[in-house]
């Protein structure tokens, strides 16, 4: 399982955005509303917890960057916790191992009566949504009626994967810090320092990674890599095993097989999606099964799929792809 952004406290997504945030704060021109913004797995969800810890009194560890902290700080541990009375995170709820499509309107109708109160340890109280593409209408419509009337010492951070999908009165109402994504040589970097693998793989982890450094962080992860590799081979094979496929399929139960389905669709959509910008005459067959497949993860979660069906379904509409894309 890949680490939560509350305890990354070596990475920094970016200085810029840092600094940016903390000549606001100095000047005491600190906005109650940032919009996080950029790739998934840029660290727009790293950065709020890192801006966090010091709104809510954690001591600077200059080491560790400009919004650096210590791991062992009282504040530190007490978010690492999810036990800090002044955080609120709103987040996709988890329910029966199952992780729910939305953040819920119940979860976003918590923010007004958090903000109602007075900080209980340090000098603001901070709410974290991640993120704000999760929220339903409902509950961006709640989210929106605590922006339009900024909470007293509080201070709330929207990450967001799609800005333009977020309401307009939300997005007018936050102060947007942008999240650019990595080079490829800094992603390797960092690929090299954290994981210690080869050069040469965490070149290809780099090449793979799309500008995101936690999505590198991710597929450095022997389980990641490893289905990287297998929807590679799926996607690149004249033929998929069959017996193979049943396999994989059969890890599929409870929460760690929902991990598990979600990873090897998460790396078989980029598969196909590189073979669609690759492909020449026939790349429009592979650019649409690139669109079925991208929908198969939240309909499958919504109306509760079987995971062994979905996959077995993709892969037989991967083999009708490579089907008439050879035969055009």
């Amino acid at each position: 399982m890949s680490e939560h952004a509350r305890d990354r406290f070596d990475l920094i997504p970016d200085a810029a955005a840092e600094a940016a945030f903390l000549d606001a704060q100095s000047r005491g021109r600190l906005h109650h509303a940032w919009l996080l913004c950029g790739v998934e797995g840029s660290g727009k969800a790293t950065f709020a917890y890192r801006a966090a810890r010091r709104l809510l009194g954690a001591a600077p560890d200059p080491s560790r960057g400009l919004l650096g902290t210590r791991p062992d700080d009282p504040v530190a541990r007490l978010i690492s916790a999810q036990s800090h009375p002044d955080l609120l995170v709103l987040e996709r709820a988890v329910e029966g191992g199952k992780t729910k499509k939305s953040i819920s309107v119940d979860q976003a109708r918590d923010l007004p009566e958090f903000f109602s109160k007075s900080p209980s340890q340090a000098q603001a109280r901070v709410a974290i949504i991640d993120a704000a593409d999760d929220l339903n209408l409902n509950a961006a419509n709640a989210l929106l009626k605590v922006l339009e009337e900024p909470p007293e010492s509080g201070v709330l951070f929207l990450v967001t994967n799609a800005p333009g999908r977020l309401l307009a009165t939300i997005r007018s109402r936050c102060r947007r810090l942008a999240f650019p994504v990595w080079p490829e040589h800094a992603l390797e970097e960092l690929v090299r320092n954290r994981t210690g693998v080869p050069s040469a793989e965490a070149a290809r982890i780099a090449g793979m990674a799309a500008g995101s450094p936690g999505q590198a962080l991710a597929l450095a992860s022997g389980a990641t890599l490893e289905a990287d590799q297998l929807a590679q081979d799926w996607v690149n094979a004249d033929v998929v095993d069959r017996a193979e496929a049943m396999a994989v399929a059969d890890k599929f139960r409870g929460a760690e097989g929902q991990e598990r389905f979600e990873t090897l669709m998460e790396r078989l959509i980029a598969a196909v999606k590189v073979r669609a910008l690759n492909e020449g005459a026939s790349g429009a067959r592979w650019a649409e099964l690139w669109t079925r497949l991208s929908e198969l993860p939240d309909r499958t979660a919504a109306i509760n799929l079987d995971r062994a069906d979905v996959l077995a379904g993709a892969l037989a509409d991967l083999q009708r792809t490579k089907t008439q894309a050879g035969a055009r």
